[in-house]
């Protein structure tokens, strides 16, 4: 544990001297740093710091969040409660006292039970916040008014699951081994300017040790030109860079056979699937240079102390559960887990077992009752019988803690779902987001400095606190809150989990953890639930049952942290998916009418759909920019600054073109989630993405689109 210096917001007032507040940041990265800020006065913060004493953020956050003091005093922030005066859409509201918004809520969701059934109702939330209390509340009303339940497939499920059917666990070495690597290889993630922490670690290790940093992306980031080895792929060829870098290492003997006899299922049965996954074979797919793909074998299979990070790009592909396994398993065939600052790691979400039953109201949960998809909210909102899934019309939603309107795919059916006269939506938000402009009723929401929760991040071992710091304007109510309320309203206020604070829910997930209480965990700040070497490394054996690495995978049989329910079953072409490590075409592949591939990457100044509202994130990122090639574009007629157009079945948007050689050719990229209203027409780019299900367990592949391009 480690000291701190608590601080109470209601020992602050205009007058005191600056002091100091320990917090995490909320947002969705798998970092969930540890935080000092500036307490200036009872509501107002200055400088936000990673926390030095923190092993795993080490003093440094991104720029975004360093900022925070510009979002939460930012001049639009929702303070009143707003309920509509015009059309849907037209931005015409009058304000309310939350007493009657949420009367009105209530109002509404039992006039429409009463015509349809609870399972009209759809609770529609996500990550906008990681803190549990303040995100996984919801579920308490869900389950204890029995309405929809939600399949969560935006953000993770291609990765885990391929992460899973060959590790069998979701957890991996130790993060913070990257700073004692002589290698480390950054794949699938663009941690400059979405994990910073990774490269704090990265960069340790070479400064101190000399290691080699290797990137493996498809253009040209920040990361990729922090790198010491680039290594550029068309998007969704990873499985085929990594069957042949496994193919050389088997041909010129650098392949840890002991390991591989102690430790996996089938090394022979891999091998002899190799033979004919060449370099030259990967090449003509994934468009490597046969010399970079042997250089790059014989760099990993000769440096023992090799730390694959692999990120969460994967989980962006329609095959990339496939991707992730051919990927992890580079981690096996070398042996490189035996060492310290070798092996792989993508999430230690396996690691933290805070128990969320009592916050999630679990005895009422009912697996029988309908799900809901979160990444088909468009096809479920528009009335598509399968995406429906035999439950009826959705006729009344509340949202937490997402914009589906701009972040999910099928844009065009999102909003003309949101749109219907007949659905009843109420958006509880910090800002008029393009779902809130939508909405019947807005609620406004606190920030996380404003109340208090309990965090954990995939990408590092710590279960971080983070109190109420400050007080939140008049106005602005906890996600936690309104949940409450609503309940009371809702006639459910005596089931189970109702009743409590944020910090007893706090103090009862801790306890269970054998990790203190609220005040005891304040003075500690964080807990480092790290598991040891032997454990992270697999050394003790792999998750599955006989403690064997699965080169080959039971594709649809395998436990994963983010397994469909029986009632939805696999998803997506399972048929299809292969025995062994391998490259599966399951992707949007480019065709004579599509000939881009386009992919929709994160920005360094947004966050999702988060920070486009803040003024210095809009300047650092400018406008929206479609990035092309020169040589791509010189075909098309098209010079740098040029508004081009492209598009596909699901709609078109326009945009400048910025002419870029980072990526192979008939590879576009668009970087961040503009607000809608950035683009012509007022759609933004999730209207050309696609909401088919990805194979075995489900997701969304944002960055797995074909279009046309052309000079507008």
């Amino acid at each position: 544990m480690n000291d701190a210096t608590p601080i109470d917001s209601a020992s602050l007032d205009s007058a005191a001297a600056t002091g100091i507040g320990h917090s995490a940041c909320p947002h969705d990265c798998p970092s969930t740093c540890a935080l000092e800020v500036e307490l200036l006065s009872r509501n107002r913060i200055g400088r936000v710091r990673g926390d030095p004493a923190n092993s795993y953020t080490a003093g440094v956050i991104c720029a975004k969040v360093a900022r925070y003091s510009e979002r939460i005093n930012h001049p639009d922030r929702l303070l009143k409660p707003l309920v509509r005066s015009g059309a849907k859409g037209e931005g015409r509201w009058k304000e309310a006292s939350f007493d009657v918004a949420l009367d009105l809520i209530a109002e509404k969701f039992e006039l429409a039970e009463a015509r349809f059934g609870p399972e009209t109702v759809w609770l529609n939330y996500y990550a906008g916040t990681m803190g549990l209390v303040q995100r996984d509340g919801i579920h308490r009303l869900r389950h204890a008014k029995g309405y929809s339940n939600q399949f969560d497939s935006f953000c993770t499920n291609m990765a885990w699951t391929g992460f899973a059917m060959g590790a069998g666990a979701m957890r991996g070495s130790d993060p913070r081994e990257m700073a004692k690597s002589d290698c480390v290889v950054i794949w699938g993630t663009n941690a400059v300017s979405t994990q910073v922490n990774v490269m704090t670690h990265a960069m340790r290790a070479r400064k101190q040790r000399g290691a080699k940093i290797v990137v493996i992306d498809i253009y040209d980031t920040p990361t990729m030109k922090q790198a010491d080895i680039k290594v550029l792929l068309k998007p969704g060829t990873d499985g085929a860079f990594a069957c042949a870098v496994m193919h050389v290492l088997f041909r010129e003997g650098l392949a840890d056979r002991d390991y591989l006899n102690k430790f996996s299922d089938d090394p022979a049965g891999l091998e002899s699937h190799l033979q004919d996954r060449t370099p030259e074979w990967a090449e003509a797919i994934c468009g490597v240079p046969v010399a970079e793909i042997e250089a790059f074998a014989r760099l990993v299979g000769t440096t023992r102390r090799t730390f694959f990070r692999l990120g969460y790009g994967f989980t962006r592909q329609r095959n990339g559960a496939v991707n992730m396994h051919a990927a992890l398993s580079l981690a096996v065939v070398t042996g490189s887990y035996q060492y310290e600052g070798g092996g792989a790691f993508h999430s230690n979400s396996d690691l933290f077992r805070l128990d969320k039953s009592l916050l999630e109201g679990r005895k009422n949960f009912d697996p029988g009752r309908r799900w809901l998809d979160q990444s088909k909210i468009g096809r479920v909102l528009t009335g598509e019988a399968d995406a429906l899934n035999g439950g009826p019309p959705v006729t009344a939603m509340m949202i937490q803690n997402t914009n589906p309107a701009n972040v999910a795919p099928e844009q065009r059916k999102v909003i003309e779902g949101l749109m219907r006269e007949d659905l009843f939506l109420a958006v509880h938000e910090q800002f008029i987001t393009d779902t809130a402009r939508l909405a019947d009723v807005v609620l406004p929401a606190t920030m996380f400095l404003e109340h208090d929760d309990i965090y954990r991040g995939g990408g590092h071992q710590h279960i971080v606190l983070g109190p109420r710091l400050v007080d939140p304007p008049e106005g602005p109510k906890p996600n936690h809150y309104v949940i409450e309320e609503l309940g009371k309203r809702l006639g459910v206020a005596g089931k189970e989990g109702f009743g409590l604070s944020e910090r007893q829910h706090i103090d009862v997930m801790l306890k269970k953890r054998e990790l203190g209480d609220f005040d005891s965990f304040k003075a500690d700040k964080w807990a480092d639930v790290q598991v040891d070497f032997e454990t992270a490394h697999f050394l003790t054996g792999f998750g599955h049952r006989g403690g064997k690495y699965r080169f080959r995978p039971d594709w649809t049989g395998t436990p994963a942290a983010n397994k469909p329910p029986k009632r939805m079953g696999p998803q997506g072409p399972v048929a299809q998916l292969p025995e062994f490590p391998d490259h599966v075409e399951l992707i949007e592949s480019a065709d004579a009418e599509h000939p881009f591939r386009l992919a929709t990457s994160p920005s360094r100044s947004f966050l999702n759909s988060t920070f486009a509202e803040t003024p210095s994130s809009k300047a650092k990122e400018k406008r929206p920019e479609l990035l092309i090639h020169p040589d791509d574009a010189a075909g098309l007629g098209i010079a740098d600054g040029d508004k081009v157009r492209l598009g596909n079945s699901r709609g078109e948007v326009a945009m400048p073109a910025r002419l870029d050689a980072g990526q192979r050719q008939g590879v576009v990229i668009h970087e961040g989630l503009w607000p809608n209203s950035a683009f012509e027409g007022g759609e933004g780019i999730n209207t050309l993405t696609g909401a088919d299900s990805c194979a075995p367990y489900g997701g969304a592949a944002f960055h797995d689109t074909r279009v046309w391009v052309k000079k507008d």
